[in-house]
């Protein structure tokens, strides 16, 4: 359990730092095809481990260890690709996996096998159940695929012209033969085609049955990739204006705060040069009354004397 761990979490240090598949831990195992599968349910033969990894590529090789007396599954086997970039989708995406309630462990391996033992395709045909030397090891035997029967096949359009000119084509026609000949040539041309179309096709059908994923994971990695670096490079630009944005708030504070405070000096300036007037005017008012109040007490001492006083 700890390898799966460490395994899962190498993986996630590449997935965050952006690595690409060429500085991945994976190039180290580049030289070998071969994974080991362990915490296989036991109930699960060769055949069921195939179908489950042949997900992420085309198994070519396969060996489940078993007990020599009963030929039991021992639950830890190896299996090899035919494209070793298959393993680092089985050990990525398997690897951890829980299968029958038992949790997978996949990893590169450096399988060598023994002297006497095949490595051909054993992955292909019926699965023989006799033991041998080796202790109830089973054996595949590769079957021939059936070619495609001609009696499915439906006529072509150069065959029923063929089919036609020949009952309607007067026996006596000295051109007959050659153009029969012709037709023949024209349809067989036609057949050809059809069937090398038809190849092709089932080609193409076991061609995504077998290779799309792995093509489809490493798209699906790029794109991960790329999106990582996108949201990095938002995330940076996002930061970049809020910092801009932030810049220009405080500079717009401190204009604000510049122009209240130029608006109350000028306030305050005003209000001094208010009072200073306003102050002028009082004490001017002051001395002209205090300069007119003697003059108006002798008046009014000269008014208040009797005539008799002043002869």
């Amino acid at each position: 359990m700890n390898s799966i761990r460490a395994i899962q979490q190498l993986n996630k240090r590449e997935l965050e730092a952006g690595i690409n598949p060429e500085g991945s831990w994976h190039t180290d195992y580049r030289d070998t095809a071969f994974i080991y599968i362990g915490g296989l349910p036991f109930e699960l033969s060769e055949g069921d481990v195939i179908t489950i990894f042949s997900q992420f590529g085309e198994p070519v090789w396969i060996r489940l260890a078993r007990d020599k007396e009963t030929g039991k599954s021992k639950g830890f086997g190896w299996l090899k690709y035919e494209d070793q970039r298959s393993c680092d989708l089985a050990v990525d995406n398997l690897g951890g996996a829980t299968v029958m309630d038992r949790v997978l462990k996949v990893d590169h391996t450096r399988y060598k096998p023994k002297d006497d033992e095949d490595m051909g395709d054993n992955t292909m045909g019926e699965v023989d159940m006799a033991g041998d030397e080796d202790g109830g090891r089973r054996k595949r035997q590769r079957t021939e695929s059936e070619s495609d029967s001609d009696d499915d096949r439906p006529l072509l359009p150069e065959e029923i012209e063929l089919e036609k000119d020949i009952r309607d084509l007067d026996e006596e026609d000295p051109m007959k033969e050659s153009m029969v000949k012709r037709l023949q040539e024209k349809a067989e041309s036609a057949v050809k085609k059809f069937k090398k179309s038809k190849r092709k096709e089932k080609e193409r059908k076991h061609h995504r049955r077998h290779r799309s994923p792995r093509r489809d994971r490493s798209r699906d990695r790029d794109r991960e990739h790329r999106r990582i670096k996108d949201k990095d490079s938002e995330d940076e630009d996002r930061h970049r204006r809020k910092e801009h944005r932030s810049r220009r708030e405080d500079s717009e504070e401190d204009s604000r705060r510049k122009k209240e405070h130029r608006s109350r000096r000028e306030a305050s300036d005003d209000e001094r040069r208010h009072k200073s007037s306003r102050q002028r005017r009082d004490g001017s008012s002051d001395r002209e009354e205090a300069r007119d109040k003697p003059r108006d007490r002798r008046d009014r001492d000269r008014s208040d004397r009797s005539p008799l006083q002043l002869g």
